[in-house]
């Protein structure tokens, strides 16, 4: 079937509706970082504490959706590329759905986070960079793949044999060689309230 007769359908619910229903906005909050920078950690603590408030929230992590979605892509450049676009596609559909997502992937390239923040309305997506040194991270190395990396067992190792590119203008910075786990969950909550995406009563 060609592409002349796939025809958008206009649906009867839109995201304004769900975002009422729910009583919270909707939006795609993207860590990058280093691997054991500590982007999954925080991203499952924030969703941990939205979600007992009643915030409806999901974590789309690396290694999880690539045992999935994403199970035939490799790590060259042009798998990383397709890797952050499918990402960012199922992304868009669960921002529709209503849901605060979280993204934790390395995604080296300013291009393909570039291109996933053109999927959305500004005020929408919000990059969050967990800024962690290479040496940091390595010293952490939970998964022992630095190591492998150094030796060569492991190929394209972002940070090791392939580039990372920080971002240049995110709208959040967290460093977890200053910040405690805790802490920074605490500062992304305060700036998810700060940009009125969930409103959390105090007192």
């Amino acid at each position: 079937m060609s592409e002349e007769h796939i025809v958008w359908h206009e649906c009867l619910v839109n995201r304004a509706d769900r975002n009422r229903l729910n009583k919270h906005k909707s939006a795609l909050v993207w860590f990058t970082g280093l691997s054991a920078s500590g982007k999954s950690t925080i991203a499952h603590g924030v969703e941990k504490q939205l979600f007992d408030l009643g915030v409806r929230t999901y974590v789309l992590d690396g290694d999880n959706v690539r045992h999935g979605l994403n199970s035939n892509l490799g790590f060259s450049p042009e798998d990383r590329e397709e890797n952050i676009r499918r990402i960012g596609e199922v992304a868009k559909l669960m921002v529709d759905a209503g849901l605060v997502v979280f993204t934790a992937f390395i995604s080296p390239y300013r291009k393909d986070r570039d291109s996933v923040r053109k999927f959305f309305e500004r005020g929408s997506f919000f990059e969050v960079f967990v800024k962690c040194s290479l040496d940091e991270c390595e010293r952490r190395d939970p998964k022992g793949f630095y190591g492998k990396a150094r030796a060569g067992i492991i190929k394209n190792y972002t940070g090791i044999s392939a580039p990372y590119e920080e971002p240049e203008a995110p709208e959040l910075v967290i460093d977890t060689e200053t910040l405690t786990p805790e802490d920074s969950v605490k500062r992304l909550i305060g700036f998810l309230c700060g940009k009125n995406l969930i409103e959390i009563a105090h007192g």
